[in-house]
């Protein structure tokens, strides 16, 4: 039970403070405790609570917000649609891919492709995108619209960068070749994998993809949810490869999690389409009632001020940096076979031999036992059922605060190293 939090550390109920490597839910990226935001909220509460985004009302926060974010983006994505959360902003993305392609008269196109480990929310649509089995099985997803090709997973593939792109965009061709151009709407990819391991693709893998996308008239979707406001380095992790996506999802970062929020940006092109394709004076039957919450945005636009005035996306570029170089020392570690940063953004890979890429047998119970030692050793990673660590702290962390991360993390994984199970299985691959 967490009771409070200040800066990048978080205290429970028992009085025990802890290190938030997380960043709460990749979200928290302004840290705990910034006065600031709780004044907008606050002012936003006793100005206006609520208004509705239904009857062509608005509120100025919410239309303030949209702008900001508009001006932002990568490419035209020029329309904002406010929704509650991630798993909405890629539910209302793909409403929005259907209701496009019908009104500009390809209704065929209703196909979707997206990565094996890739994550685009647990809700009942977008569960079926998300290449993760565990939010397919007896939930009748994904659907027979809905469909996969293996990531771009540098780790787990037996060449270079450019034979893992190369070999990344023949997959999309080919499953656009199977399903038919003409039957195929859109393709969804995250900057970098995140709750599917933070996957780390090769530079130009993101750009390759979307001009695969752009030749085969495929809509490119950029889920933005974790890599989006500083968390990869730059605003947005398209930008990294210099990517325009045409449809663009996010949350977390929009609020840094103090409040619910989530977006979806759309090009000027899509939107111009379904504004001028529907039949006039039609409805257009999407919407949500906590949509463009004027208090959320209030708080969005506060947390923006921070991330730019107040330095926080700058500071989460340098302590970046340092995280990739304090991680580094950890490609020894005899329960290392990989380490993976873009930002303040890591991946650690867990193995127990080395040359084989062995993953720990999941009897050991390795990932239970990392995030229980972690909490003792003060310090809170993501622990992935398949023996990965997630790394990815407040973007205000120092330096310092970077290297008691680490500091914690080694602790905690000599500690699980020295479990006799786990030093069993470390001794019989050594050996092998």
């Amino acid at each position: 039970m967490l009771q409070s939090g200040k800066g990048i550390f978080v205290t429970d109920a028992d009085g025990h403070v802890l290190l938030d490597g997380f960043a709460g839910l990749w979200c928290v990226n302004i840290g705990y405790g910034q006065h600031s935001v709780v004044q907008a909220a606050k002012a936003q509460m006793e100005r206006l609570p609520y208004a509705t985004g239904y009857f062509h009302f608005a509120s100025e926060p919410a239309v303030e917000f949209a702008a900001a974010l508009a001006a932002r983006a990568p490419g035209d994505l020029n329309r904002v649609f406010f929704t509650q959360g991630g798993s909405d902003a890629v539910d209302s993305a793909i409403r929005m891919i259907r209701y496009y392609f019908n009104v500009t008269g390809r209704p065929a196109k209703k196909h979707m492709i997206a990565l094996d480990r890739g994550y685009h929310g647990s809700s009942s649509i977008g569960a079926g995108i998300t290449g993760l089995s565990v939010f397919h099985i007896y939930f009748d997803a994904p659907s027979p619209f809905q469909h996969h090709i293996p990531a771009a997973y540098p780790y787990r593939f037996a060449g270079t960068p450019a034979e893992l792109i190369a070999d990344s965009v023949a997959q999309l061709h080919a499953k656009i070749d199977e399903l038919g151009e003409a039957n195929v709407a859109a393709f969804f990819a995250e900057p970098v994998i995140g709750s599917g391991g933070v996957i780390v693709p090769p530079d130009g893998w993101y750009a390759a993809m979307r001009e695969a996308c752009r030749e085969r008239g495929v809509l490119f979707v950029a889920d933005e949810v974790i890599t989006g406001f500083g968390r990869t380095g730059p605003m947005f992790g398209s930008q990294y490869d210099g990517v325009e996506p045409d449809i663009m999802t996010l949350a977390k970062g929009l609020t840094a999690g103090y409040a619910p929020m989530g977006a979806v940006l759309l090009s000027e092109r899509i939107y111009r389409a379904i504004a001028e394709e529907s039949k006039p004076g039609a409805v257009i039957g999407h919407g949500l009632t906590y949509s463009g919450h004027p208090v959320s945005a209030a708080v969005g636009l506060e947390v923006l001020r921070l991330y730019e005035e107040g330095g926080i996306i700058a500071n989460g570029v340098t302590s970046g940096r340092h995280l990739a170089t304090a991680l580094a020392p950890l490609g020894d570690h005899p329960l290392v076979g990989d380490i993976r940063t873009r930002g303040m953004l890591a991946g650690i890979e867990i193995v127990t031999d080395k040359a084989a890429k062995t993953r720990p047998d999941s009897a050991l119970g390795v990932p239970d036992a990392l995030a229980r030692i972690g909490y003792r050793n003060g310090v809170i990673f993501r622990a992935f059922g398949d023996s990965m660590i997630g790394i990815a702290p407040p973007l205000v962390a120092t330096t310092r605060e970077v290297d008691l991360l680490v500091e914690r993390l080694t602790r905690t994984l000599d500690e699980v190293a020295a479990m006799p199970d786990v030093a069993q299985a470390l001794r019989t691959t050594a050996h092998v």
